[in-house]
């Protein structure tokens, strides 16, 4: 039996959208892990520039999987973590199509895995692509009495105080090793939210039913960060955080947790929209309006969405 052999198998999801030199970039990355035990897929997202040929040209070892519309962020993982399990992978490693990864990343990412019983989803230290040594994330946390989402050391200097594997809140998407006993026992990733925080939702499904959700500091990737949605803040990314921090929030927030949230996210909110319309940037204003009007509305509002 070869080493390959006695490793568990691993699936890795490439999801792309027109995003050819990105993904190409990341596969040549993952060409050189050291962890043989391995298969990956891109999913393409419908995709309308050359991405599949130039793929399929320069990878063929890579399976492709491809959707005939775009299904965002979960359809899309989910169309190849359904033919992932349909394989009888062991793990399913999710993986952003605009990172770059270190050599030993998925390594120590199984180490954690197969370090105990329970361990559902490892992520690794994100760093930025343009920045390698800025954090982008060292571990997710939700704030429920001020709806806070985010990640830390987000924008920090990379230093030894991030250098702990610790369980978290979540696992961020753009990079999750889950182990099939996961999507066993709660199910594929909610296409209900879209894009956004989908993340976070099946993070906390997985903690609900018992599975720990760990950090791993010493495996390394690099991300350009969102460069999917044209990158920064911009009225897509701002609509759709909007909608889906607020299903996130209204699906696991006590009540105790309304007595506050909503005060401080109508302060952050009246900050954020001062601060754009110094800036004449209306369309981001009209983003934050849209937003927290379509997720409380009466006639198919996200509020009235059944859990």
């Amino acid at each position: 039996m070869t080493l390959s052999q006695k490793l568990p198998h691993v699936e890795i999801i490439v999801l792309n959208w027109n995003g050819k030199d990105d993904t190409i970039e990341c596969l040549r990355s993952l060409d050189k892990i050291d962890y043989p035990n391995k298969q990956i897929s891109v999913v393409d997202n419908a995709s309308t520039d050359d991405s599949v040929e130039l793929i399929k040209g320069e990878f063929p070892d890579v399976e492709i999987i491809e959707n005939e519309t775009n299904l965002m962020y979960a359809g899309g993982n989910n169309a190849g973590i359904r033919k992932a399990l349909d394989k009888n992978a062991e793990y399913i490693l999710i993986l952003n199509n605009d990172t770059a990864v270190q050599k030993d990343f998925l390594t120590y990412l199984m180490r954690t895995a197969l370090s105990e019983s329970g361990v559902g989803i490892v992520c690794p230290k994100i760093c930025y692509y343009e920045n390698v040594g800025m954090i982008w994330y060292a571990g997710g946390f939700v704030n429920f009495f001020t709806g806070n989402i985010y990640h830390r050391g987000l924008r920090k200097q990379d230093t030894k105080g991030f250098d702990v594997t610790d369980e978290v809140d979540y696992a961020t998407g753009c990079c999750m090793l889950i182990t099939r006993a996961v999507f066993d026992e709660i199910g594929l990733l909610d296409e209900k939210y879209y894009i956004y925080t989908e993340d976070v939702d099946f993070s906390f499904r997985a903690r609900k039913a018992g599975f720990k959700v760990v950090f791993e500091p010493r495996s390394i990737i690099w991300h350009k960060v969102s460069s999917a949605t044209g990158g920064g803040i911009t009225p897509f990314k701002i609509y759709h955080k909007i909608r889906s921090n607020f299903r996130f929030i209204k699906r696991y927030a006590k009540w105790y947790h309304w007595l506050t949230f909503p005060v401080v996210i109508f302060i952050r909110s009246v900050l954020f929209t001062l601060g754009r319309l110094v800036k004449l940037e209306f369309r981001e204003i009209r983003a934050v309006g849209k937003g927290f009007s379509d997720s409380l509305s009466r006639d198919g509002g996200i509020m009235n969405d059944a859990k």
